[in-house]
């Protein structure tokens, strides 16, 4: 068969610019689907453990979904709160991911909250699995992405990372600060802020509306081994902040 002269012209330009070798079609293979963690409509796939509860109870309803929204809500919150911090846990533990929630933060805090859990909530990313925390524990082990909101005229970035019994290196360096802060944006309560964590083993990235305001190695047990924390479960917080998600949903990365 017989090329036509400006088709073999063609692919001979193509050849020279690429060594010999066609370029592949562009495109390549699919990406991982997003796997929606919430499903808008109840709380499957998750279980709670609250502080001074026992594994699985939902005390006050404290944990519910409404208008299709997964909701941290002290509507019924009886006082005191006494330190009743509580953490949502998804069913199943990863380690290399992709998870991107979109949140606000509403309402009033709860009556005796603690000043620093003001309009304050986060991710909680490699955590120990949910059984093996004690009754009275008020934080699984974990590195906490963190999600906070401000008033007009404060300055209160959004993504800092919280440590509750491990560490993580900067640059290089042992961090041994309980919270790193960071650079990033500050935004007001009712303001929906899309937020994503990627995961890669130890290696972890916060991202707030696109833009990367941390990049560290998270490690276990502080200073004691700076053994990699490579893998857990995904928690939400109720730190005393009533906070709305519309959606919370994961892609998993290949390693």
């Amino acid at each position: 068969m017989r090329i036509p002269r400006p088709l073999a012209v063609a692919v001979l330009l193509v050849l020279f610019a690429t060594g010999g070798v066609a370029s592949p079609p562009p495109g390549g293979p699919a990406e991982n689907p997003w796997i929606q963690l919430f499903n808008g409509q109840d709380l499957s796939g998750w279980t709670p453990k609250v502080r001074g509860y026992d594994l699985g109870e939902n005390p006050h309803q404290l944990f519910r979904v409404e208008g299709g929204e997964l909701r941290v809500s002290y509507d019924d919150w009886p006082a005191p709160f006494d330190e009743a911090f509580g953490h949502l846990f998804y069913e199943t533990p990863y380690s290399h991911y992709r998870v991107r929630a979109v949140y606000r933060m509403v309402g009033e805090q709860v009556a005796g909250g603690p000043g620093w859990a003001r309009m304050n909530n986060g991710l909680m990313l490699h955590c120990q699995p949910p059984e093996t925390m004690t009754r009275d524990q008020k934080f699984p082990d974990s590195i906490e992405a963190q999600m906070l909101a401000a008033n007009r005229g404060e300055d209160r970035a959004t993504g800092s990372i919280c440590t509750p019994g491990t560490h993580v290196v900067v640059d290089g360096e042992a961090i041994k600060s309980h919270v790193v802060g960071c650079d990033g944006a500050s935004f007001g309560p009712d303001q929906w802020v899309t937020y994503e964590v990627e995961v890669r083993g130890d290696h972890v990235q916060h991202i707030v509306n696109g833009v990367v305001v941390h990049d560290y190695l998270a490690r276990q047990d502080p200073f004691a081994s700076g053994v990699p924390l490579t893998e857990g479960y995904i928690a939400i917080q109720a730190e005393s902040a009533p906070t709305q998600f519309r959606t919370i949903e994961l892609r998993v990365l290949d390693e």
